[in-house]
């Protein structure tokens, strides 16, 4: 086959997002991914139904979930020939994912697909500390009971009660990604004001959403939980300026801008999306809700600070509209990931910014502004919270749905993870 098919969403499902060591504390990775996929299945009527993949994963994750998406999809109603495999791109695994099974949707080699993410940081791996794996090693490697006898007089009691914790820095620079944010903040002259504010936004157009029951096919209940926890209906500018700022330590000499309440908290959930050909939704009369179109990823080096860890989907963003013949303000919805309220406002300003466009991206001009109304319409992960691995599940489904609702339109899709990398599309109907 040489044609190139369209891919369609057909919709999407996710469990409640809910902030770390809540109501999730005690749920693993495959039993929030089985959940969301079976909701899925569930909604669809895909009981015993062989999909051509399921693909996707979890940025933390155990020894145990070395093959979590098979086991997640054996613990579904799908047919146990459905094939599943994990990737990870740090917060960009899910979308990745989906440009994946869209992939190979659009080349003719399968019919149909989901892609999924889940994370869990309340059910974080918890490991030996490096001494004592390293002593545990070798005794396994003794081969005479003198050779373990002299590797065992070296153990230490203490060396039991000093797990390695899990760590939320880049190895590279030893930053938070929070430390990273505010540097960025800095750089790029982003007041606290003005991420109060965002984060505002996203808390009341996610509140919005639910009065409308703008989820309520999107989404099934998990563990008695019916509605993401993070959401904060009564917040207000007053209870976000008077909360202290908390990434400010190592970057002086300026007083820092990052809070606890525009930045996203530590989240437990799990995502999904099914895509399809055209063909094979109209032989089960299965809703179009919009196609996944174009797509490009980017990295950028953070490690001297000359460019900010978050700034990649910066980079790729027009990449991809070249590709497409497309420009910035040729979308009617976007959808921005906030993995900071200070992130989103660096992203915008150096699309804006006509120095920053022509040094660093090589392009003529600024790519110029977008409507502020555009983006983020149903709240976003300040208010949602954010999974790692499910948020691009997440955006994806939202978003083809907000386009299916509007009737027509093309939506943009822009998503930050670390490690400076950046993962984005387009969406259209």
């Amino acid at each position: 086959m040489n044609t190139i098919r369209r891919v369609a969403i057909v919709g999407g499902n996710r469990i409640p997002f809910v902030r770390s060591n809540t109501a999730y504390a005690r749920a693993s990775n495959q039993d929030m991914l089985t959940a969301a996929l079976q909701g899925l299945v569930d909604r669809f009527d895909l009981h015993g139904v062989r999909l051509g993949e399921v693909a996707g994963g979890a940025v933390m994750k155990h020894a145990r979930d070395f093959n979590l998406v098979r086991e997640s999809v054996l613990g579904t109603t799908l047919s146990p020939q459905t094939p599943a495999y994990d990737v990870q791109q740090a917060c960009g695994t899910s979308l990745e994912a989906t440009l994946l099974v869209a992939n190979k949707i659009a080349l003719g080699h399968i019919e149909c697909g989901v892609a999924a993410g889940v994370d869990t940081t309340s059910d974080a791996p918890i490991a030996l500390n490096e001494r004592l794996r390293q002593l545990l090693l070798e005794l396994n490697r003794s081969r005479s009971a003198f050779k373990r006898l002299a590797v065992a007089s070296r153990l230490r009691p203490g060396m039991f009660f000093k797990p390695a914790l899990p760590r939320n820095v880049e190895p590279r620079t030893g930053w938070s990604m929070g430390e990273h944010a505010e540097a960025m903040a800095q750089t790029w002259g982003i007041r606290r004001e003005e991420q109060d504010a965002w984060a505002l936004k996203s808390h009341q157009h996610l509140a919005q959403a639910y009065e409308r029951g703008f989820f309520n096919d999107l989404m099934t209940p998990f563990a008695g939980v019916r509605q993401d926890n993070i959401l904060r209906p009564d917040l207000t500018l007053d209870k976000l300026s008077s909360l202290k700022t908390v990434f400010d330590r190592q970057i002086a000499p300026a007083p820092g801008t990052l809070t606890a309440g525009n930045s996203t908290p530590l989240t437990d959930g799990a995502a999904t999306v099914l895509l399809a050909s055209e063909d094979w939704a109209a032989s089960r009369q299965l809703p179009v809700l919009a196609y996944l179109t174009v797509s490009e990823v980017a990295a950028v080096d953070f490690r001297d600070q000359a460019e900010g860890l978050l700034m990649a989907p910066v980079y790729a963003v027009p990449r991809m509209l070249a590709c497409a013949g497309l420009s910035l303000q040729d979308f009617d919805a976007v959808e921005i990931h906030e993995a900071f309220a200070a992130q989103v406002l660096c992203t915008l300003k150096a699309w804006e910014d006509d120095e920053y466009c022509r040094t660093r991206l090589g392009l003529p001009q600024a790519l110029g502004p977008i409507e502020r109304s555009r983006i983020n319409v149903n709240g976003s992960s300040l208010a949602t919270g954010h999974p790692f691995a499910a948020t691009g599940a997440r955006i994806v489904a939202t978003l083809a749905k907000q386009l299916a609702q509007q009737g027509r339109g093309r939506g943009l899709i822009s998503i930050c993870a670390a490690g400076g990398q950046g993962v984005v599309a387009v969406v259209e109907r």
